[in-house]
């Protein structure tokens, strides 16, 4: 199976900008055969929770229609990041869209303290099936605390998406974390960050791949957007 992150540099509130980003990111990717691609926390707005409320959707947005029809044509996960509306309020979510298949909403669980004025927590975890391979999304803050990807690995998960938007601080913790756990829990791990100004911090991107022997196998750098891809058979890494 070929996976891939994305690191892309979402414009500030821009829907529509934001998902024609998408779009020649997923074109770039189907072009070097990959069966998956993830992108950053809250791609499709940028990370700006003072924005949220007025941002959010639902999977059902007919805006997400042609990731839906690229996913059917092309035989591809995406997975992209939206804030969502519930009952008790906004939700940091990824709308997952897999060929022939309804769509899948998952939600941050475990939320940063800064998080709260703005957004509520999802309360239970995805787990997504490629090719026989179980696959946990998480979302930036808790992909960095053990007990979500001990909970993801007892659900069966053998791939670990970290959808992120960190800054320098963010990647140093994070950088110490996912090999550790990554090898702990014998998953492949890839994180998608973004780039560019987010909120009150810049975004460093950093995207990168650990092996489910916490190896780093690839990264990409702090200020380009770009794809990375793992093929989970040959550990072989391409990177656009």
């Amino acid at each position: 199976m070929r996976i891939a992150a994305a690191q892309m540099r979402p414009e500030k509130g821009n829907i529509v900008e934001n998902i024609e980003k998408h779009k020649n990111m997923i074109a770039t990717a189907i072009s070097y055969q990959a069966d998956a691609l993830f992108f950053p926390e809250l791609s499709v707005t940028g990370y700006e929770p003072s924005l949220a409320k007025d941002l959010a959707t639902s999977e059902n947005d007919r805006r997400f229609d042609d990731f839906q029809s690229i996913s059917d044509k092309h035989h591809i996960t995406i997975g992209i990041g939206v804030p969502t509306k519930s009952d008790s309020g906004i939700r940091i979510s990824m709308i997952v869209f897999q060929p022939n298949k309804p769509r899948q909403t998952y939600s941050k669980q475990k939320l940063h303290s800064d998080e709260f004025t703005y957004f509520v927590c999802g309360h239970e975890q995805t787990i997504l099936t490629m090719d026989n391979v179980k696959i946990a999304p998480a979302i930036c803050y808790e992909s960095l605390q053990i007990d979500h990807a001990d909970h993801a690995s007892k659900l069966g998960a053998e791939v670990y998406i970290a959808s992120v938007a960190k800054s320098q601080n963010g990647i140093n913790k994070a950088w110490s974390h996912y090999p550790h756990m990554a090898s702990k829990y014998s998953m492949t791990v890839l994180m998608a960050n973004c780039i560019g100004h987010c909120d009150n911090f810049e975004s460093v991107g950093k995207s990168a791949v650990w092996s489910n022997e916490g190896r780093l196998v690839g990264e990409l750098d702090d200020s380009n957007e770009g794809i990375i891809i793992y093929d989970t058979t040959t550990q072989e890494v391409t990177k656009k």
